[in-house]
């Protein structure tokens, strides 16, 4: 195809380093940005060189694909609109507020041919994509995904807004039915709850206890899974896998008679590989990294978190 014509849909924090990006690419052409903020849309629009528009439904035409980077409560809204005009769509996590909604959406998609990739950013970690010719069968997985507070993406749950990246990265790993979910949360700051952490079981015996806070201390972004012959442990932040497995280890270390290895990876622009990965897809016409039933998958676990959470804070408020 010609050089694929894109448009960003919402120019807030996340929206306007998507323009930059796209603006940076010779592969693709960026004709417009939205958003209902004319002051908004036009700043990101000189700074990227391109043109504002304050209603999306401007840019049907003049668009093969889309990144939209609206709150999640409009996510539905916008995407159908640009899925029902034949355009490929981005659309950043959570992919929608409801479960229908995501059904929609795929469906609309797959029925016209079009692509849909979720914006689960940590994918495309450079930590994280080795991981693939690593983790084998985890059978107990830890994490932590804790912020310190930056009032953002308080529209929504910690469990929609941070914990869902670890929701996906586990569900992509274990492969395996969700049999039981144990989980409570709490609301400290904002009118969604803020702390959160949930016990996964999977039908495989795998274990994963998952843990997510917007109003730490400290930032933290860690990983940490067990198998049958080996203990991965994987920071975010700094790009570190630590692998401890069976060998030939010295007695006298850490971790008697195992071996431990770590590897370090140059930080990478994930936001950057991650449109560069959609718009190889757009132009290839192939499954993009994250599809938008890995997003439903991820949106599946993450509102059975919430209603267990608040299932939990009902029982408590009786006593």
């Amino acid at each position: 195809m010609n050089k694929p014509r894109i448009a960003v849909i919402g120019t807030g924090y996340l929206g306007k380093f998507h323009a930059q990006k796209y603006a940076g690419m010779e592969e693709v052409e960026l004709v417009g940005v939205a958003d209902t903020s004319f002051a908004s849309a036009q700043k990101t629009a000189r700074d990227c060189s391109t043109t504002a528009y304050t209603d999306y439904r401007d840019l049907k035409d003049k668009v093969d694909a889309v990144s939209v980077v609206v709150p999640t409560n409009a996510h539905f809204e916008v995407s159908r609109f640009f899925l029902e005009h034949g355009v490929d769509v981005l659309i950043e996590k959570p992919v929608t507020n409801t479960l229908k909604e995501a059904d929609a959406l795929i469906e609309k998609a797959e029925s016209k041919g079009l692509i849909i990739q979720v914006g689960h950013l940590e994918r495309f970690n450079s930590a994280v994509v080795p991981l693939r010719n690593i983790v084998k069968k985890p059978l107990f997985i830890e994490s932590h995904r804790l912020s310190t507070f930056k009032g953002r993406g308080i529209d929504v749950s910690v469990v929609l807004d941070l914990m869902i990246h670890d929701i996906d990265i586990i569900s992509n790993f274990v492969q395996s039915e969700l049999t039981g979910i144990h989980a409570a949360g709490v609301s400290v700051i904002s009118d969604h709850v803020d702390i959160a952490n949930a016990r996964l079981e999977f039908a495989s015996g795998c274990v994963a206890n998952v843990t997510a806070s917007r109003i730490s201390m400290k930032d933290e972004r860690k990983i940490r899974m067990f198998q049958k012959d080996a203990y991965i442990s994987v920071d975010f932040s700094t790009h570190e896998i630590t692998i401890v497995k069976k060998g030939e280890g010295a007695e006298d270390a850490v971790i008697p008679g195992m071996d431990i290895q770590s590897l370090n990876f140059a930080k990478s622009d994930a936001l950057d590989d991650e449109l560069r990965s959609f718009v190889h897809s757009i132009i290839h016409r192939h499954t993009p990294e994250v599809t938008g039933q890995m997003g439903r998958e991820a949106l599946r676990i993450a509102l059975s978190i919430m209603k267990q959470i608040k299932k939990n804070r009902n029982h408590i408020q009786e006593f």
